[in-house]
């Protein structure tokens, strides 16, 4: 089958949502590209200083089938993205080692993060010992919670001064004298309901060197769970050269999951 018989289509989608197919004859699918807007909590609720896209860069979906593949396809369909994109850059997140990655790197993507995804299953947490680490006392410190629809706000401090309300996210975070010290966030839903994601902890310059990233981290996995007791697993992933984050990962319980390599390419 060759590749002169495709065609590249656009097709409709959720809103700010871009989608396209590559159809072959009768109508059958070879392969699709979408791309959406980043997600906050992707994209923008990471650790303060991490290597983060251009601001108004938008996330970038590429599959082609297996039997598909080495045709040109996947090039066609950037190329359509390419054309009809009003944004300055594209996103895109690929297994380390995969296709996706080679892609990537054919077609000027500049790697701009190395990440390892780690996975937490509630029954392998202890739950006595995970409510030792939240009840050890840090003095001038409290935990705060809220839970919501994290949309329209983007930092931490603001969402915290929204009324809890039922929603996808829950976020715990450490206080002192009303200054917030250190959070973390989750969020359930996608893509599938008995996982979620978790973003953070995250610790602010002047409160490092007290074990603050762990508490509040402990304190999230014990309330999320209490919030949604259908999640039963925690999916997070941590840049590969922060190792001290990696080994609290370990330390509460997260497991290795996959390597993943974050690609950017700007557009014209």
């Amino acid at each position: 089958m060759s590749e002169a018989l495709i065609d590249i289509v656009a097709v409709s989608g959720h809103t700010g949502v871009s989608r396209w197919q590559a159809l072959a004859r009768r109508g059958s699918v070879a392969g699709v590209a979408t791309m959406r807007p980043i997600i906050l909590f992707r994209r923008g609720f990471l650790l303060p200083g991490a290597p983060a896209p251009r601001p108004g860069a938008a996330d970038l979906s590429l599959y082609v089938e297996p039997a598909w593949r080495r045709r040109g396809i996947g090039s066609r369909l950037l190329a359509a993205v390419r054309e009809q994109a009003v944004v300055p850059s594209l996103v895109i997140d690929v297994i380390t080692g995969s296709p996706g990655e080679a892609f990537s790197l054919r077609n000027g993507f500049r790697r701009i993060r190395s990440s390892r995804h780690d996975l937490l299953t509630y029954g392998d947490v202890h739950g006595a010992w995970l409510g030792e680490l939240v009840d050890v006392e840090h003095p001038g410190y409290r935990l705060v919670h809220w839970t919501g629809d994290p949309v329209g706000a983007p930092r931490a401090g603001e969402l915290l001064r929204d009324p809890s309300r039922p929603g996808s996210a829950v976020l715990t975070a450490a206080e002192t004298d009303g200054d917030l010290a250190a959070y973390v966030v989750a969020v359930v839903g996608a893509p599938s309901p008995r996982r979620a994601r978790q973003y953070g902890p995250a610790v602010f310059a002047e409160h490092r060197g007290r074990p603050l990233g762990r508490w509040v981290n402990a304190a999230l996995i014990q309330r999320l769970r209490e919030i949604h007791p259908e999640v039963n697993e925690i999916e997070t992933d941590t840049a590969e050269n922060d190792l001290a984050m990696l080994a609290e990962r370990e330390y509460l319980g997260f497991r290795p999951l996959r390597r993943t390599r974050l690609y950017e390419l700007t557009l014209p």
